[in-house]
């Protein structure tokens, strides 16, 4: 029920303000090694100093002037950011336990409600990751039969651009549903055509999604629930969207729980309901109907977002730069002419290798990282890091970080080259984050990113519109898309 009396209204923000200022005005204790950081105001925190629609770019500057660990605070919520690739390295890998958990983050509390993969913690978390990591690589992560998979669907995202006969058109719903079909072949058994109106109405709830929880509403949200929850806004959606999307899964499981055979494990979720007859007499430990619902919520999600916003990206920076796309071209024509791509080809292509991970360098799709928290009280370089604090490892600093890439703020496939045009990895590049939390589906999501991006440039040049200006700001959201443009597919056979 909402407020709608406005004298309810205002005297419960009076009340809230009130509340918070007095709440303010206590003496909080600070650890005297506790991050430094910039001056909070009563209320609001540090929220006047950030850019809302990108905080990380604040975040990033910050660091300049407090150091490469710092503190900050969002309304009342403390939170300590790593800057840098030795810090959050050092955090995520040598205090790897320390730096585990998941902090309590109202919009993601309300979608995950704790459970599943992405925002659990504890014993839960350790054997939702387990699962997954033993699933994913039983139905072939990094193995032939995916590989086989990922092949077949790029000839049918082929088949979906030569139908455009190399007019322009807008390219994100195409490529969500080509890298989502993987991620679902894998969780359902399936794929869906992509006209499919199922898989268009889960595919726009959950890129609408990913682009309000990084809205200003939802940043608000986060630091004043309690307030806000009852303000409208894009924030009201994010639980309306997320029980859509579990509705669905519930209604899939369910229907495979009826047809359920021990002997034939079909799907990702057969095999969890195997493990849920297993767990019994005590089902509800872990194997339980919520885990699975957020579970497959999650790597529907992850599974299709990251990669098919990293391809889109692709596209764009090969429309920006043409010279790039048609060395790629080249070395697609060397290598392979005009036979099938396999991921076999990636070692014989290194300018091709160089440019897929300079597309995910530049493209930064989680510049924030998913939030960490600590699970224990922590001394991390020279700073008291209590248990339970909010921690934000910023990818975005990482990836731009000026002492391992020469010129971060651009797009530069030599940082990924030797001087004889071999293939040299970085050890800053971890897109995918790094630790315990790193991403399950990092292996998936390398093989998805070189096969589709080498067939699609095998197949077709990628050229703006006429007329058309590519920008490379980046749009708003939790990851950073690109923003909308129409790109034209010219066949090349």
């Amino acid at each position: 029920m909402y407020l709608t009396d406005p004298v309810t209204v205002v005297f419960s923000v009076f009340t809230c303000v009130v509340l918070t200022i007095f709440w303010f005005s206590e003496k909080q204790t600070i650890h005297p090694n506790y991050p430094p950081g910039p001056p909070p105001l009563p209320v609001i925190g540090n929220m006047h100093i950030i850019n809302m629609n990108k905080p990380y770019i604040t975040f990033h500057e910050l660091a300049k002037k407090y150091g490469s660990v710092y503190s900050l605070q969002i309304g009342a919520q403390k939170i300590v950011v790593l800057c840098g690739y030795e810090t959050v390295k050092n955090a995520l890998v040598n205090y790897a336990e320390e730096f585990s958990g998941r902090p309590y983050v109202p919009v993601f509390v309300d979608m995950a409600k704790e459970h599943g993969l992405i925002f659990s913690n504890g014993d839960n978390w350790k054997a939702m990751r387990r699962f997954t990591l033993s699933t994913l690589r039983d139905f072939g992560m990094g193995k032939r039969t995916i590989e086989d998979r990922i092949t077949e669907e790029c000839q049918s995202l082929i088949k979906v651009l030569k139908s455009y006969k190399a007019k322009p058109f807008e390219n994100t719903m195409i490529m969500n549903a080509a890298v989502a079909n993987i991620i679902v072949s894998i969780l359902l058994g399936h794929r869906f055509d992509y006209d499919d109106s199922k898989l268009h109405r889960l595919l726009t709830i959950i890129s609408d999604n990913v682009r309000i929880v990084g809205s200003p509403m939802v940043l608000l949200y986060n630091a004043f629930p309690s307030l806000v929850r009852w303000l409208p806004g894009s924030h009201r959606k994010v639980n309306l969207y997320a029980d859509e999307m579990h509705t669905f899964i519930r209604e899939t499981f369910t229907k495979q729980r009826n047809q359920l055979d021990v002997n034939d494990q079909r799907n990702f979720i057969d095999v969890f309901l195997v493990k849920q007859k297993k767990e019994k007499p005590n089902p509800e430990l872990y194997f339980n109907d919520t885990n699975l619902t957020i579970l497959v919520a999650d790597l529907f999600a992850a599974g299709m977002e990251t990669t098919s916003t990293t391809l889109r990206w692709g596209l764009l920076l090969m429309m920006k730069y043409p010279e790039i796309q048609r060395n790629v071209q080249k070395e697609i024509e060397k290598v392979i002419g005009s036979g099938e791509t396999r991921l076999i080809h990636r070692k014989k292509m290194p300018y091709t290798d160089a440019v897929i991970h300079e597309i995910q360098r530049f493209a930064n799709i989680i510049p924030t990282s998913i939030p960490h928290a600590t699970t224990q009280d922590v001394t991390f370089k020279g700073f008291f890091i209590p248990k339970g604090t909010h921690v934000i490892p910023l990818l975005y600093s990482v990836l731009r970080d000026k002492d391992h890439f020469e010129k971060p703020e651009d797009f530069y496939p030599q940082h990924f080259l030797g001087s004889e045009g071999n293939f040299v990895t970085n050890e800053a590049f971890i897109p995918f984050s790094a630790g315990k939390r790193s991403c399950a589906g990092e292996t998936l999501a390398k093989m998805e990113l070189f096969l589709f991006f080498t067939t699609l440039l095998q197949n077709f040049t990628f050229q703006a519109p006429p007329g058309a200006k590519l920008d490379l700001s980046g749009a708003v959201g939790f990851t950073n898309p690109p923003l909308k443009h129409e790109i034209c597919a010219i066949p090349r056979n």
